[in-house]
This record gives C-alpha cells, structure tokens and sequence, in this order.
C-alpha cells in the first residue's frame, strides 16, 4: 500500500502535498515557533486545507486540548458533528462517527422545543449517551446547546473543536466554549467552517495514526 500524505496517494500527489507543506510552514513559521509539535501540526493542516495563514493567528487551543483529544481518539470514542458535511469529511477513523442533523427525532424535537435542528441534534446525542469529541463547523446554536449539555451533567464530552462560522452569534459562541473547562479548539472571530474542522479533527486523527 502507497504511504499517503494530506490525502496524496500517487508520486506526483505526494510531491503537490509535501510542496504545500513546505510553503504553509514558510508562512506560519514565526506565528507557531511557540506551539507543540502537535498543535503545529494542527494548525498547518488548516492552514493547508483553507489556504489561507491567517488561521495560524486566529486558531486557539486549550492547554488540554491536544492531550484530551488524542486520549479520545486512541481510545476510538465516538466522534460527533453539527453536519453531515463535516462527518463526510473525517476519514480513517475505526471509531463511530455520528450527526444527528436529519434524524427524524431531531426533527421533531426542533418543532416542539423552538429551536434549531443543529442544537436538537446535541440534545438527542446526549440523550443516546454520547461520550466522545464533538465536532462543530457550521452551528453556533450546537455549540451553545453543548456547553449547556457539559454544565448540567447531561453529556460526557472529551473534547470540542468549536469553529462555527458566521456573523451571527459564531464569534461569541467560540470565546464563551474557550473559556469554559472543556478542552477545546476554536478560531476568533467569524470565520471557521467545515474545512477547518475537518483539517483539526484528521489532524488529530493523523496523529494517532
């Protein structure tokens, strides 16, 4: 089987990637000098993935976050995303990915309680006794629903990666999650989406493998 790279899986695949690399390490270089090995490499992936090195500022991680994570990940807990987008994105992982977006029952919860399908989908989860790492690209309503769902004992969170993207309550959403004890990732501001948290949760992920 031929060694795969950022998702190369041929020579000249591998020679594209490691060239990307190379460039996004030359861009981020000073920015990440005072990271881990691991959150450097975090933070390159998304860089890499977005094209776009403002990340390398923006992108902010819990003292804990690496450690939690890649302690979920070993141990192959389940993964849980906002979309279905997001979901589709994670690869090579033997654990069980979950979002609950389109579940009938979210559905009908969003109806019945007023509110968005994204942070019915969180309740449900946590109804179905999710423990793992949540993974969030697009809402800032599942975010705010997880918080809520860590702080009255009703889900069993290991990590989050927080990157809603948006101009409507995203920003406020990540700063609240990274000043909470959750061990988590976020990026400041309104970008963040599905790109970026898919490139932080592979990334994790790659690690382990």
């Amino acid at each position: 089987m031929k060694t795969t790279f950022m998702g190369a899986s041929t020579k000249q695949g591998y020679e594209i990637a490691a060239k990307s690399r190379e460039i996004v390490r030359s861009l981020i270089d000073e920015k990440t000098k005072n990271l881990t090995p691991e959150e450097r490499s975090i933070v390159e992936r998304i860089v890499h993935s977005t094209a776009d090195p403002e990340y390398a500022d923006i992108t902010k991680m819990s003292g804990d976050f690496v450690e939690k994570g890649l302690e979920a990940i070993s141990k192959g807990k389940d993964i849980l995303t906002d979309i279905s987008m997001v979901k589709a994105g994670i690869n090579k992982y033997s654990g069980n990915i979950n979002c609950y977006i389109n579940d009938e029952r979210a559905i009908k919860l969003a109806k019945d309680q007023e509110i968005t399908r994204a942070a019915a989908a969180m309740e449900l989860a946590a109804c179905d006794g999710f423990e793992g790492v949540v993974v969030i690209g697009n809402a800032p309503t599942a975010l705010w629903k997880v918080m809520e769902l860590v702080e009255t004992g009703s889900m069993n969170v290991k990590a989050v990666v927080g990157v809603p993207v948006g101009f409507v309550g995203a920003a406020e959403s990540k700063k609240a999650l990274h000043e909470t004890s959750i061990p988590n990732l976020v990026t400041e501001g309104p970008k963040g989406g599905t790109p970026v948290a898919v490139a932080a949760v592979n990334s994790l992920i790659n690690i382990i493998r």
